[in-house]
């Protein structure tokens, strides 16, 4: 059912009390229930996924909300849920910040393992290995001077068009009833998703150049060669080891920079070592 519609023909009363619900959330518990009530009428999921913060950079915030089993924001890692999220940001960026749909049929999400710095397993891993269609929109906060993004997974529903439509009417409201639920503990505690643009704290960092922890001599010579756009298999050829410990090295890297790619890794790795690396020697 479109919303425009039901605002015309069917029960305008549902519609304003979705909006009143929406400022009334003030707790994940009262998210959960929003989520569930009358909205699955016009957007049907079974997982809801949040991610805001510097998409260039990786410095994200996440949370999940799904009535699911084991499906919680304290569940998931950074290094986990962020390649999937990275992608399905990518995609909204490449179709002008619209609303679109994805659909998987019985492969699922999964995420790209050579991306990820941990594998996503659990109860979360498992239930977006059962999803078979998301529906994905966000926002722009120009004043925050950040991204919000915004995934509805269904493992029946195929989203389609009437549900874009509805996505677009009702996600400045899913984004108001988030952002008055205050973090969780664990969301508070995760290094990575510490990051927030245009906090006092996040200048600091970034005047301080944002130290990671100190590579070892072998990590500085993979990156110096993924800095020049080698592959893993090339650089492995180069410093006579395997494909696989260069794998395993490189997600070491990741979690020590706190990033999720090797784009981001190569940012931080010549921000990280400037007199080292600031030579012009790239192909």
């Amino acid at each position: 059912m479109n919303l425009t519609e039901s605002l015309k023909a069917d029960d305008p009363a549902r519609y304003f009390g979705i909006l009143r619900g929406a400022v009334s959330v003030r707790r994940h518990f009262d998210l959960l229930t929003w989520l569930q009530g009358d909205i699955q009428r016009y957007v049907p999921h079974d997982i809801m996924a949040a991610a805001w913060g510097d998409f260039e950079r990786g410095s994200l915030r996440y949370d999940i909300a799904s009535p699911l089993p084991g499906v919680r924001t304290g569940e998931i890692t950074d290094g986990a849920i962020a390649p999937l999220l990275h992608q399905l940001f990518r995609r909204w960026v490449e179709f002008g910040r619209q609303p679109y749909t994805l659909d998987t049929g019985d492969a699922g999400f999964a995420l790209d393992a050579d991306n990820a710095a941990d594998a996503l397993g659990g109860p979360v891993g498992g239930a977006l290995r059962r999803m078979r269609s998301s529906l994905v929109h966000g926002i722009c906060d120009e004043r925050g001077r950040h991204d919000c993004l915004y995934v509805l997974f269904s493992s029946a529903t195929v989203h389609g068009d009437k549900h874009r439509s509805n996505i677009e009417i009702i996600l400045p409201y899913l984004d108001t009833a988030l952002r008055q639920v205050a973090h969780l503990p664990t969301q508070q505690r995760r290094r990575a998703s510490d990051f927030v643009l245009g906090s006092p704290a996040a200048s600091a960092r970034s005047d301080e150049g944002d130290a990671s922890p100190p590579l070892s001599p072998r990590e500085k010579e993979i990156m110096e060669w993924v800095r020049l756009g080698k592959t893993n298999q090339e650089v492995g050829m180069i410093l006579e080891i395997s494909e696989f410990t260069v794998k395993n090295h490189l997600q070491r890297i990741f979690k020590k920079f706190g990033v999720y790619n090797r784009t981001h890794a190569v940012t931080r790795f010549e921000k990280q070592y400037p007199r080292q690396y600031q030579r012009n020697d790239r192909p």
